[in-house]
């Protein structure tokens, strides 16, 4: 009779794993379709709650930039002062590129040098001068910015990576993205 109730218990056993392996695949299987579903297309309606969810995040990964890429600035330090650190586009239309040049001076009594200059995304694009600035002379920094589906107030920040104290510096540019009538004419 021992035998007989090894045998029962042993199949009972055997047949819980499957049912458990069967749950778990099917848990692992939901969870894999809803997060595709999720990825493809997101509805217009939550698209500025999207952006700014994106945005956050960009400007997270922008002020996480390694330390270690910042004491790297070469030469001596030095001191930088920009006649702006901001600038607001206002209104422009969605798809515009409109630029701004921060006109700077190293006010220090070392060469500037920027390492780097980096954009919060790939809508907002730096050109730096690649050559050292001398003490007392003046150099700009381009940011153009893409408005391409990028609806609603946005907020971009660019970080100068330079041999200054301290290493980062931060230029900010604004704009209010509008719709574009052209698109939206097509769409109808």
């Amino acid at each position: 009779m021992n035998y007989l109730w090894d045998v029962v218990n042993h199949k009972n056993i055997n047949i819980m794993k499957i049912r458990n392996f069967f749950f778990f695949l099917t848990v692992i299987s939901a969870l894999t379709f809803y997060s595709c579903a999720n990825e493809g297309g997101k509805a217009d309606e939550n698209a500025s709650e999207d952006t700014a969810t994106e945005q956050m995040a960009e400007d997270a990964m922008a002020e996480a930039q390694p330390v270690a890429e910042a004491e790297q600035a070469m030469g001596p330090s030095t001191t930088v002062e920009f006649e702006e650190s901001e600038w607001d586009f206002g209104k422009i239309t969605d798809g515009d590129k409109v630029q701004h040049n921060f006109q700077f001076t190293n006010t220090g009594s070392e060469p500037l040098t920027i390492k780097n200059a980096k954009g919060s995304c790939g809508c907002t694009v730096p050109e730096w001068p690649r050559e050292p600035i001398a003490p007392g002379e003046s150099g700009e920094i381009k940011v153009e910015f893409n408005s391409k589906k990028k609806p609603g107030k946005q907020t971009k920040r660019v970080t100068i990576t330079a041999n200054t104290e301290p290493p980062q510096s931060y230029l900010t540019i604004k704009a209010d993205v509008q719709p574009n009538p052209d698109a939206e004419a097509a769409t109808k």
